[in-house]
Parts: structure tokens; sequence; C-alpha cells
């Protein structure tokens, strides 16, 4: 285990670790306790497209920070894969984090984990079309993420009144690298740089309607503070997870 190593494995993986760009400075730093490629192969994927921060994977999976260098921050594990791969090694590995919380995108067993979880309801191919439904909710789900575009707003809608019941629900805007947007949709996409990649990415006029819809839900937030090409996405501009994190905590410990 590479928390728990003698010293010179834990310097060796010091100097290995790779930051995530967009958790820069935001009290979150990420890790990825598995070797390999995600089996939910989610289209787009920004962790196996080859445009990721950790490529090549194979040199640079899995990546654990040490002790040292988490500090006082929170550690988001699997920024990358997913926590319900090899579920127990997941939480093996990330033992030692007094602060963490997991993503994932199966809904199973969510409360055999250690710590709070936070569900992809739309991932890979359902994106579009349907949305895990789970019942009963447990009581360390962090809140919900819908992978969001200009097309699949009525699974938005039906997913939104779903889980407004007090939980939290996050909705992450979809960027584009090699799917064409049809012409109906062209016009809210534009093509520009994000953190470190340029994307199809909708546009700022775009993410305002669909945020205006849910202004007086109290539970829907935006990933990121704006989006677009006008857009404050840095982790370090947002605090949705940190928020959600001590709130799921506070809910735990009660």
């Amino acid at each position: 285990m590479l928390l728990n190593g003698p010293k010179g494995d834990e310097k060796m993986n010091e100097k290995n670790y790779k930051e995530n760009p967009k958790t820069k400075d935001s009290g979150i730093i990420c890790c990825i306790p598995q070797i390999g490629k995600c089996p939910n192969k989610c289209e787009d994927c920004f962790f196996q497209s080859g445009r990721s921060y950790l490529e090549p994977l194979k040199d640079n999976l899995p990546n654990m920070p040490t002790i040292e260098q988490v500090g006082h921050r929170i550690v988001r594990v699997n920024d990358g894969n997913d926590s319900n791969v090899d579920r127990q090694l997941v939480m093996d590995m990330t033992s030692e984090y007094k602060h963490k919380f997991y993503n994932t995108a199966i809904p199973k067993n969510l409360d055999k984990f250690d710590a709070p979880v936070v569900l992809t309801v739309n991932p890979g191919e359902m994106t579009d079309s349907e949305f895990h439904k789970i019942h009963p909710i447990p009581n360390n789900l962090m809140f919900v993420r819908i992978r969001t575009n200009m097309w699949n707003l009525k699974l938005v809608d039906n997913a939104v009144q779903y889980y407004s019941r007090e939980i939290p629900i996050v909705l992450t805007f979809m960027a584009y690298f090699k799917k064409l947007i049809s012409e109906e949709f062209e016009r809210f996409y534009t093509f520009r740089k994000r953190t470190s990649n340029s994307y199809w990415a909708i546009t700022t006029h775009a993410w305002e309607i669909v945020m205006d819809k849910y202004k007086y839900n109290k539970w829907v937030y935006s990933c990121g503070m704006i989006e677009g090409e006008k857009g404050i996405t840095a982790c370090r501009h947002c605090g949705n997870c940190i928020r959600e994190y001590f709130a799921t905590m506070e809910h735990l410990n009660s």
C-alpha cells in the first residue's frame, strides 16, 4: 500500500504524484488507486481520452498523494476510473486519508463505502436516455451528479424532480472533443479551451438558460461557478464538493 510504505517509497510517490490542475488551490486533492482504464467507458471521458494530465496512464497510475501532500485538504477519490471498481482496494488504499469522498457511476452498495459518495446518475450511454433511480437513499450520499447537455434537458428535469428531496444535485455540463453537435444545438456550443484542452463546450448564454430553470430549487447547483466562455470553472471558485462533504459528515455524525 503506497501510503504505508517505507520512507523511500513515500518519497518516490511524492515525486511521482501528479496534481489535477482543475482542483489546484481549492482545498481538494485527487487520487486514483487503480491501474488501467475505467470499465464504464463514458463517451468523451477526459480520463481515458488520451488528453488526461495523467497520460501516459500506464506510467502514472496509481496516482496517490502522500499524507504530507494531502495536508489539510479533502481527498477526491477517483477523479478518473470509478471508486466502485475494486471497491475494497480503493478503500484500503485510501484508509489513511482523514477527509475523503468517493466518486462512482455504479449505483451498487453505496452504503458500504466508509465515507461520503458522489454518484453520477446518467453515465456513459445513459447520458441522454435514462438515469439511475436509487432507493432507498443511503445516508452517505453526498450529492448526485447529472451529466447535462442541451439535448437531454427533459432527462435532467426528471432527474432533478426525482432527487429534489434533500439530496443535493450538481449539473455537470458536458464538453465534447469528438462528438459532432447537431445543427439544432450548435448555437449553444463553442469550441474553446477549458482547463487544459479545447472542446465543443456550452456557451454562457446556454448555461444561463438551463440554470435559470432551477434558480428557486435550493438543491440544484452547477459544477463550476459559471459555465461557458465567460466561465469560472476551476474548483477553487466553486466550493460544491467542500460544502457538501462537510454537510454530509455533519449528517453522518449527528
